[in-house]
C-alpha cells in the first residue's frame, strides 16, 4: 500500500527531463486539454489493441523496407511502390501499417470460430493474426506469375456448395487460380485450398509459407518437409498438407533473404531454422506444357481425432447442408439488380459467419465483441429471420453486466447501456415474444445505471442532464459529451419502459418513462443553449463541438432510433451539412480518426433521407455498392483514391449489417405504428416484368411477404402478412407515384404515377 503514496508524477517527470526526453506528464496534460474532462481518458481495451497494432508495424518497419527484394503482400507491394497512387513516404513514420489495402474476405462455416482470410490477391491466412501462404507460378526461363504484383486479378465470393473465395491470375502464358474455403470430415474441420496452373513453358506451381500477413509481418522460426513429402510442420505445432508429393523442395531464413530468390536452385532443403522468425519455404510441383496441374491444400484448423500428419479424406460432398440450415428462415431477396442481390446474399452470410456464439465486426482487426457493432448487427438479423442466432447472443448480454448495471465492452463508453436495452426490445417487438425472466434484473438495472449516471439538470453548463464526456464511437473525436450518448440513452429508457410494462412492472415502468422524458428535454434545452456556438443549423456532434463530420452520430435520433419524426428540421438540416461538407465521390468522409470514405455511415445519411422520401437515398445506395470489394465486402473506412480499405477490419459486419437493413427498409419499414411499403424501390428496378420480392421479414405486427410488379406504366404491389392481431395501418409510398393508404382487409393495390 506504501507504493500510492511515492511521488511518481515527479520521479518521472524528473527521469525524463534528466535524459532530455519531453516531460511526459506535462505531455499528458497538454493533450488533455483537447477534450472535454473525463473519469475514463481512453478505453484501455482500445489503448491495448492499438499498442500490439503498432508494435507489428515497428517490426514491418524493420523487416519491410530493407528488404524490397522480397515478394511481400499486395499492400506492401503498393504501399512502398513510389509509382503507385497508394505510396506512403516513410521518413517520420514510426510504424509501418496497412493504410492503403485493408482488403480481405472470411471464409469458414456456421457456428465455427476459426475464420481463415484471403486478401485482395489470394493470399491465404489461415489461423488468426499468422503467417501466411502464397502460390505462384514460374518457369526455369525466368518467367513468373505472382499475383501480389499484378495490376489486375479475378476474385469472388461463390456459394455453390457453402462459402468459398476463388481468385485468378494470368500473365504472359501462366494461368493460377485457387479456391478457399473451410471443409469438414471426421478428422476435424480444414482449410481447403484447391489449385490450379497452367504454364506454356516447363515451369512450376509453387507453394510458398511467408512470414507475414495483411496486417504485416508474423514470425515464422522453423519448418520442415515431412520423410514422405506430403505436408510442412511449421513451429512444430500446424500442419501444410499436400495432396500430391512435393516435387522440389527449397527453405530460406532472414539473413539468406527470400525463398523466391533461390526458387529452381539444384540444393534442395527440407528443413529450417530461422532466430529472427523470417522462415521462408517454397513447395515447388512441376508443370507440363499443355497440362493443368491441379494440387490441394489443406490445414488443420480443428481436430477431433489423432489424425495429425495424414492427408484429410475429404469426401466430395460440399458444405451447402449446413449454410442451407443457417439460412433456412432468412428473408429472401428478389430484384434486377444482381449486384445489389448479390450484396445482400453476401452479406446475411457474413453475419451468419460472425457470430459463432458472440458477435464480431470483423475476422481480423476486430474479432471482439462491442455493444456497438452488435446493436447494429444483431438488429439486422432480427429483421432478416436470423432470429434464433441473434437470441443466442442476447442471451449472453447479462453476463457482461457490471454490478452497477453498466454493458461493459469496453470503459468510458457511455452507450452500450443504451444499446443492449433497445435491442432486447427490438428482438420483442419483432418476434411478438415477451422478455425473458433471466432478463429482467438486468433490463431495471441498466435502465437505473443510465439514470444515474447522467449529470445534474441544474448544472450550470451546456451538457446538464446529459451523460458524462466519454470516447463513445471512437471516429467522432476527443472525449466529449456526445448527443449519440444521449439518444441511445434516451432509448434505452424508453425500451426500459416497454420491457417494463411486458413484465407487468408498472411502476419501474412508469420510472424510466419519465426519466426519458427528463433525459430528452435536457438534451433540448442543451441544443437550444449551444447554438450560438455554429454558424450551422443542425445537430452537433456535442454542445461543445462546431458542426464537423462528427455530427454523423448524432443521426442516430432519426436512424435508428426514430426518435424524432422524419421531417424534423434538425435532421435535415444535419444530413444537409453533411452532405455539403462532408462527402467525397458520393460517400460519407470521416476526417477523425478513419480519414476514409465509411459505407456504414454513408448508409446512416441514406436512412434518414429514406425516412425523409428524398430520393437522394438511391444514389448513396449504389455508391456504396459500387464501393464494394469484388467479394462482396466493405472495410470500415475505404480510401478515397486506391479504393481500398484504408482503416479497421478489412471485412467489416457492421457495414454487411447496414446493407441489409437499407434493402429491407426499401421494401418495408416502420413508422409508428404503420408500415410503410416500397418506399425504396428504384424505378429502375421496376423495368422488367420479372416481379421483385421479399420476405419474410419480421416486423412488429408479424411477418410479411412483399411483391412488386410492374406491368404497362403501372405498378401492383401485394402483401401476404401473417399478422400477431388485427392487420396494422399500411402505407404504399413507391417513388415517383401516388402514395396508397389501402384499408385493413386489402393486401394488394395498383400504384400509378403521380399526375396519372
Amino acid at each position: 500500500m506504501w507504493l500510492k503514496w511515492l511521488p511518481w508524477r515527479f520521479l518521472i517527470r524528473q527521469v525524463a527531463e534528466a535524459h532530455d526526453f519531453l516531460d511526459p506528464i506535462a505531455l499528458q496534460s497538454r493533450l488533455h486539454r483537447f477534450a472535454q474532462p473525463s473519469e475514463v481518458t481512453e478505453p484501455v481495451e482500445l489503448l491495448r489493441a492499438g499498442v500490439l497494432f503498432h508494435a507489428r508495424g515497428l517490426i514491418n518497419t524493420r523487416a519491410i523496407q530493407h528488404n524490397l527484394d522480397w515478394v511481400w503482400p499486395f499492400w506492401v507491394e503498393r504501399q512502398f511502390n513510389p509509382l503507385d497512387e497508394a505510396f506512403i513516404p516513410r521518413a517520420f513514420s514510426i510504424t509501418h501499417v496497412n493504410l492503403t489495402h485493408r482488403n480481405w474476405t472470411a471464409v469458414g462455416l456456421p457456428d465455427f470460430d476459426e475464420l481463415p482470410i484471403v486478401d485482395a490477391r489470394g493470399l491465404v491466412t489461415p489461423f488468426l493474426d499468422g503467417w501466411s501462404l502464397d502460390f505462384w507460378v514460374m518457369t526455369k526461363a525466368g518467367k513468373t506469375l505472382i499475383p501480389s504484383k499484378l495490376e489486375q486479378i479475378s476474385q469472388k465470393l461463390v456459394f455453390d456448395t457453402g462459402l468459398a473465395v476463388e481468385t485468378r491470375a494470368a500473365s504472359e502464358g501462366l494461368a493460377l487460380s485457387s479456391r478457399v474455403e473451410v471443409r469438414h470430415n471426421e478428422d476435424g474441420r480444414f482449410c481447403r485450398i484447391a489449385l490450379r496452373a497452367d504454364a506454356e513453358i516447363d515451369g512450376a506451381l509453387v507453394v510458398t509459407l511467408r512470414p507475414y500477413n495483411p496486417e504485416g509481418v508474423s514470425f515464422i522460426h522453423e519448418a520442415a518437409l515431412s520423410q514422405d513429402r506430403s505436408f510442412w510442420l511449421v513451429d512444430d505445432d500446424r500442419q501444410v498438407l499436400f495432396s500430391t508429393p512435393v516435387d522440389h523442395s527449397l527453405f530460406s531464413n532472414y539473413r539468406r533473404g527470400d525463398v523466391f530468390s533461390t526458387l529452381f536452385s539444384e540444393t534442395e532443403q527440407i528443413e529450417m531454422q530461422c532466430d529472427v522468425g523470417m522462415l521462408t519455404a517454397a513447395a515447388l510441383f512441376d508443370l507440363t506444357p499443355g497440362q493443368t496441374k491441379s494440387v490441394e491444400v489443406n490445414i488443420l484448423l480443428e481436430e477431433e481425432n489423432e489424425s495429425r500428419h495424414s492427408h484429410p479424406a475429404l469426401s466430395s460432398d460440399s458444405e451447402k447442408p449446413a449454410w442451407d440450415e443457417a439460412l433456412s428462415d432468412h428473408c429472401a431477396l428478389q430484384i434486377p439488380d444482381q449486384k445489389v442481390r448479390f450484396l445482400y446474399d453476401a452479406a446475411l452470410r457474413s453475419m451468419v459467419l460472425h457470430s459463432p456464439e458472440d458477435v464480431y465486426p470483423g475476422p481480423y482487426t476486430y474479432k471482439r465483441f462491442w455493444f456497438r457493432d452488435a446493436a447494429f448487427i444483431l438488429h439486422a438479423m432480427l429483421c432478416t429471420g436470423l432470429t434464433a442466432r441473434a437470441e443466442r447472443v442476447l442471451d449472453r448480454f447479462p453476463a457482461r453486466q457490471t454490478r452497477a448495471g453498466y454493458f461493459h465492452s469496453q470503459d468510458g463508453e457511455w452507450d452500450s447501456n443504451g444499446q443492449a436495452l433497445w435491442i432486447l426490445n427490438r428482438f420483442c417487438e419483432l418476434t411478438g415474444r415477451p422478455p425473458k425472466e433471466s432478463w429482467r434484473k438486468s433490463v431495471k438495472k441498466a435502465g437505473e445505471w443510465i439514470i444515474k449516471k447522467r449529470h445534474p439538470d441544474d448544472l450550470d453548463a451546456l451538457h446538464a442532464g446529459l451523460l458524462p464526456a466519454g470516447f463513445s464511437a471512437e471516429h467522432l473525436g476527443p472525449n466529449d459529451h456526445y448527443y449519440w450518448d444521449d439518444f441511445w440513452g434516451i432509448a434505452g429508457l424508453l425500451a426500459a419502459d416497454d420491457l417494463c410494462q411486458k413484465y407487468e412492472d408498472p411502476v419501474s415502468a412508469e420510472r424510466f418513462r419519465h426519466a426519458a422524458a427528463h433525459f430528452m428535454a435536457a438534451v433540448e434545452r442543451s441544443l437550444k443553449k449551444s447554438r450560438a456556438l455554429r454558424s450551422w443549423d443542425g445537430i452537433p456532434a456535442s454542445p461543445y463541438r462546431r458542426m464537423d463530420g462528427g455530427a454523423i452520430g448524432s443521426l442516430a435520433v432519426g436512424y435508428p432510433l426514430q426518435l424524432w419524426t422524419a421531417d424534423d428540421v434538425r435532421l435535415r438540416d444535419t444530413v444537409h451539412f453533411l452532405l455539403e461538407h462532408c462527402f467525397v465521390k458520393s460517400g460519407f468522409f470521416q476526417d477523425m480518426i478513419h480519414s476514409g470514405i465509411n459505407p456504414y455511415l454513408t448508409l446512416h445519411v441514406a436512412q434518414v433521407l429514406l425516412r425523409a422520401e428524398d430520393a437522394r437515398f438511391f444514389d448513396l445506395l449504389q455508391s456504396v455498392a459500387q464501393s464494394a470489394s469484388a467479394t462482396g465486402q466493405w472495410p470500415e473506412a475505404i480510401h478515397p483514391r486506391t479504393g481500398g480499405g484504408c482503416m479497421g477490419d478489412g471485412q467489416h459486419i457492421w457495414a454487411a449489417a447496414e446493407w441489409v437493413l437499407m434493402i429491407r427498409n426499401c421494401f418495408v419499414r416502420e413508422e409508428g405504428q404503420r408500415l410503410i411499403l416500397a418506399s425504396g424501390i428504384s424505378e429502375e428496378w421496376l423495368k422488367t416484368e420479372k416481379p421483385l420480392s421479399f420476405g419474410p421479414a419480421p416486423t412488429p405486427f408479424g411477418d410479411l411477404f412483399i411483391r412488386i410488379k410492374a406491368a404497362n406504366g403501372t405498378v401492383r404491389v401485394q402483401w401476404q402478412g401473417d399478422w400477431r392481431k388485427d392487420p396494422p395501418r399500411i402505407e404504399v409510398r413507391l417513388p415517383g407515384r401516388e402514395p396508397v393508404y389501402p384499408e385493413n382487409d386489402t393486401a394488394e393495390v395498383v400504384v400509378t404515377k403521380i399526375g396519372d
